[in-house]
């Protein structure tokens, strides 16, 4: 199998967070993960370095918050020196003039900043602490300094009956993009999941408000709006396939192939504290053992669909079935169907309180 050389890497510089979202992707484990595990700047310098040989051409410095680092300046300037195209994915809360002016002039290529509601009293809810106002301050900050700014907006039952509101707001605040992206149910999401997956009625009014929005074109870079998998007939594909483009590099330094992929526990990952980035994308057994199509169970294995959506989230397939080969049970084909048919049916009728990621941020 010929294995292609990646093109993004997703850098998360911390799990640290002024937010509390209850849809975190963070680590359940979170309060156990020690500042001191966090990658050194030399570490994290020679990681771009050797992602730029490998042929990354875009990188994403996120998180938690990725400016909780204070050496992120010097990560910026040095992938924008070897050529990589920068973004800082930020929830914008303690983002400053100065800071911002400074990473401008390192060479910082794009701003992503999350807003979790158009109003404030329900932005403040779901962040699980009062941060709406700063969010709008860091927006307005990013484009009077020129750069292109995306928006990105989880959505779920409680802020989806505003989908018209935070559009609006995203066209107030010039938006070149915006990204409206359905709760994915990992981490704190699928602790919550009772409480945040949406009806289908939201579903149905979000879908035309977004289809209106593409239409008037109201954001010069697009809309990306993302289907929640629990309401679609055939799953997205993992990372658009796992180790197929994307290296994720956790905070303490172990390469992935997506976020959550240590929800796995039959996995063990390469650190790069001891291997090359280039040796882990080929050589490494944790990515490749999802890769291509051999590894697949049926009904994924004679499915004519096997090489456009991989089998479907692997990581999601574990934390449902128990079983990380299993066909992702969000395809209406898997023999596990009924568990996203029942999770739907529950979401319908019941509703739960929220429960939020620990308050950590030393």
């Amino acid at each position: 199998m010929t294995i292609n050389r990646p093109l993004t890497l997703i850098a998360e510089l911390t799990y640290r967070c002024p937010l509390r979202c209850p849809y975190c992707s963070n680590p359940v484990n979170y309060g156990e993960i020690n500042r001191d595990q966090e990658l050194s700047t030399e570490y994290w310098l020679e990681a771009i370095h050797q992602a730029a040989k490998l042929g990354i051409l875009q990188l994403g410095f996120t998180g938690g918050e990725p400016l909780l680092r204070k050496d992120l300046e010097m990560m910026v300037e040095t992938a924008a020196s070897r050529g990589i195209y920068t973004s800082l994915i930020t929830a914008g809360t303690i983002l400053t003039p100065e800071r911002a002016a400074k990473l401008k002039d390192c060479g910082l290529d794009h701003v992503q900043i999350s807003i979790q509601d158009s109003q404030a009293e329900q932005s403040n809810y779901i962040a699980g602490v009062a941060s709406f106002e700063q969010k709008l301050a860091a927006a307005r900050l990013v484009k009077k300094l020129g750069f292109p700014l995306t928006i990105n907006v989880v959505l779920h039952r409680h802020n989806l009956d505003r989908i018209e509101e935070i559009l609006e707001l995203c066209k107030v605040l010039q938006a070149d993009r915006v990204e409206l992206a359905n709760t994915q149910y990992y981490g704190w999401a699928l602790y919550n999941r009772s409480s945040l997956l949406p009806t289908a009625a939201q579903l149905e009014q979000a879908q035309k408000a977004t289809a209106l929005a593409v239409e008037k074109r109201y954001f010069p870079m697009g809309i990306v709006y993302v289907l929640p998998d629990y309401y679609a007939k055939y799953p997205k594909p993992c990372m658009d396939g796992w180790g197929q483009q994307t290296i994720v590099i956790s905070p303490a330094g172990d390469i992935l192939p997506c976020q959550v992929a240590t929800s796995i526990p039959e996995l063990k990952f390469a650190n790069i504290r001891d291997r090359n980035l280039e040796w882990i994308w080929f050589e490494s057994e944790a990515f490749n053992r999802f890769r291509g199509t051999d590894w697949m169970d049926e009904p994924c294995r004679s499915c004519s669909r096997k090489n456009v959506d991989f089998g479907g989230c692997r990581c999601q397939a574990f934390l449902l079935t128990g079983k990380s080969s299993a066909t992702d049970p969000t395809c209406h084909l898997s023999p596990d169907r009924q568990l996203i048919v029942k999770a739907r049916e529950g979401g319908e009728l019941n509703y739960s309180q929220l429960t939020y990621r620990s308050y950590h941020v030393p």
